[in-house]
């Protein structure tokens, strides 16, 4: 097993980490925000400032051991963001959770979306090309190479980010939707779900269906953005 870690992957991958997980929270307590709630804004966490988001576990502890265990592909989480869905007027409690917890992933996939779309524009070989004429080759390896990787990261990441959350399972944001769309008695029973939320989808990592279910349309998506 190679503990080796590669510091200039990691200088790229950590910030692609840090933003995708930060906006996805973001979205979260933006919307929540616009359907009435002002939670997250009392809350000081309607901030791109890092600090108010980390978590020391989602955060720090998981992306250090998948950097050193040197995982193709980092993952993480924020804190969550504090949501009172009671105070959502317009839409009521179970259309503005859903709307809600539907936000976070959503945000991943535009910003995936732009970040391929920036990775395709620049890695154009005529343009790297044309800028390597301009500011020499040199410029182009120190400083253009290093953002497609960076790019690509944030492809990946928020990619992994959107598809995980969507899965059905509470406390995931798939799962607040399902529990939000179903009939008022099946909320019910699915509510203690959300104490084992977390344990169901570390059994189904260590058992490798989330494989079955994450890789399929993960390459999908990132071939799709990163137009490969």
């Amino acid at each position: 097993m190679d503990f080796n870690i590669d510091l200039g992957r990691v200088i790229l991958m950590v910030p692609a980490l840090l933003f995708a997980v930060i906006i996805h929270e973001l979205a979260h307590g933006y919307i929540a925000y616009k359907l009435g709630d002002p939670t997250a804004k009392f809350a000081g966490r309607l901030t791109f400032n890092p600090i108010p988001h980390i978590d020391p576990v989602g955060s720090l502890l998981v992306p250090g051991l998948l950097l050193l265990f040197n995982s193709p592909v980092l993952f993480g989480w924020a804190k969550p963001v504090p949501i009172n869905p009671m105070n959502f007027k317009k839409f009521g409690y179970r259309k503005g959770m859903a709307i809600t917890a539907s936000a976070g992933p959503m945000s991943n996939l535009i910003f995936a979306a732009i970040f391929g779309i920036i990775f395709q524009i620049l890695s154009n070989q005529q343009l790297l090309m044309s800028l390597a004429g301009i500011f020499g080759i040199s410029i182009v390896k120190s400083v253009f190479v290093p953002l497609l990787l960076f790019l690509k990261f944030a492809v990946s990441i928020n990619v992994v980010l959107a598809i995980f959350n969507i899965l059905p399972i509470p406390p995931l944001d798939g799962g607040r939707v399902l529990m939000s769309v179903v009939p008022p008695h099946i909320e019910q029973k699915l509510e203690p779900l959300e104490q084992y939320g977390f344990f169901i989808v570390i059994l189904l990592l260590f058992i490798g269906v989330l494989n079955y279910i994450i890789l399929p349309p993960y390459i999908f998506l990132v071939s799709l953005f990163l137009g490969s």
